[in-house]
């Protein structure tokens, strides 16, 4: 069973991040460049991270990025539409968000993208001067986050089916086969043996 990302490994692990890297950025960006004032770069880095070669890393990349990426958007929202507008409220709605991402939804991996995600929607309502803007922007945002995320476990989901390939073991990384035994280590027939060691 895969428990972390399955990069970097060389040899047909590489290819084939490269190859769900290639379709999937291939797939956001042309579907998201049809929409006028659709910036694809967000939706792409979701997808990057979400399309891990091992399926089950790549289901608990999405989670872990989206729930950080709702909370950061939720705890930028608040800060934006409570009190006038003040530059101060950057600092302090950042701070809450690790303080909750830390105490609240202690989620290790991607933990980041939330203070991340409520720097982005109190900034940029900030700079425009209104909280309609920093609540059009959030919601924009996680929908390409959302977008990337879907398309990034689908690449890996589909060529998973279409082209499987052996896992790498934990230690060593080693490649493993379906029955999670390192490749060239299996027993040779009649002699208990693993493959290729000689008789001492």
């Amino acid at each position: 069973m895969a428990t972390g990302p399955s990069f970097p490994h060389r040899g047909r692990f590489a290819f084939r991040f490269a190859a769900n890297v290639f379709l999937g950025s291939t797939i956001v960006w042309a579907v998201l460049s049809r929409f006028p004032g659709v910036s694809p770069i967000w939706a792409i880095a979701a997808m990057i991270a979400s399309a891990d070669p091992q399926v089950d890393v790549a289901r608990r990349m999405i989670r872990s990025r989206l729930i950080n990426v709702f909370v950061g958007a939720a705890v930028g929202l608040v800060f934006l539409v409570v009190g006038g507008s003040t530059p101060w409220k950057l600092p302090f709605a950042l701070a809450a968000t690790v303080l909750i991402s830390s105490y609240v939804l202690r989620i290790t991996t991607m933990w980041r993208q939330a203070p991340i995600t409520a720097a982005l929607v109190i900034a940029t309502g900030l700079s425009k001067h209104t909280a309609s803007a920093g609540v059009h922007v959030a919601m924009l945002k996680v929908a390409e986050v959302v977008f990337g995320c879907l398309v990034g476990v689908m690449v890996s989901w589909l060529l998973s089916r279409l082209v499987p390939i052996p896992l790498p073991s934990e230690a060593g990384g080693s490649e493993m086969d379906r029955s999670g035994q390192p490749i060239g280590n299996q027993p040779q027939e009649g002699t208990g043996r693993p493959a290729g060691e000689s008789k001492s």
